[in-house]
């Protein structure tokens, strides 16, 4: 009879830190998108501008106007990315020693910074009408170093839930693609956003290869 007992003793080499990652103490950490245009506070603007009582809230009305007439979704035209040189970054990136780099292909704002077949709500499709990700990562490998990715979709379902506080843009059902589900924080996803969260991740995943991928 075979024994299907568990194994016993330490894990196998398998399950243990790649090697490439031993000596590899030092590496970049990128957090770019729309919130990059009013680079005010940090790159929760787009919750916080929803969310009376915070200073993003008031920054938003006195220099953009009020959150109805101009809301996260009109900052897109403004990524223009004339200068932005992937392999310029990348040997930046070396030269300071980095090892790795991991950008932040879809932020909880719900923008994909990549190519992609499924949201319409690309850097692909408007703004720079580029593929950053995808240049990005052809030059960091060029330039001998890992290349990973970050996706903090999974926060999308309640990160514009205070568009619903006041008058907003996020509840125009013309741009429900853009901002929803737009549901509370105390409220669980549904199947449909799980399903499409995991759609998402695959297509990361299939496309470019990350080495290593970060979930926030």
């Amino acid at each position: 009879m075979t024994d299907r007992s568990p194994p016993t003793g330490p894990p196998s080499k398998v399950w243990g830190v790649p090697s490439r990652y031993h000596n590899a103490t030092f590496g970049i950490f990128i957090h770019r998108g729309i919130y990059s245009v009013p680079a005010f506070g940090h790159e929760w603007y787009a919750r916080q501008m929803y969310l009376p009582g915070h200073r993003e809230h008031d920054h938003h009305r006195t220099t953009y106007g009020s959150q109805e007439t101009f809301g996260y979704k009109d900052f897109i035209p403004k990524i223009i990315a004339s200068a932005f040189d992937p392999n310029a970054w990348a040997q930046i990136f070396r030269s300071a020693g980095a090892k790795f780099t991991v950008p932040v292909a879809e932020h909880q704002d719900g923008f994909a910074m990549y190519a992609t077949a499924l949201p319409d709500w690309s850097a692909a499709r408007m703004g720079p009408r580029r593929g950053l990700i995808g240049e990005l990562a052809s030059a960091v490998r060029n330039h001998g170093m890992t290349f990973g990715l970050s996706s903090h979709r999974a926060e999308h379902w309640w990160f514009y839930e205070g568009g619903w506080q006041a008058p907003s843009d996020v509840q125009d059902p013309r741009f429900a693609g853009r901002y929803g589900p737009a549901q509370p924080k105390t409220m669980p996803p549904d199947h449909a956003f799980l399903d499409d969260w995991l759609r998402r991740s695959c297509e990361l995943v299939d496309r470019y290869e990350p080495q290593l991928f970060w979930f926030d």
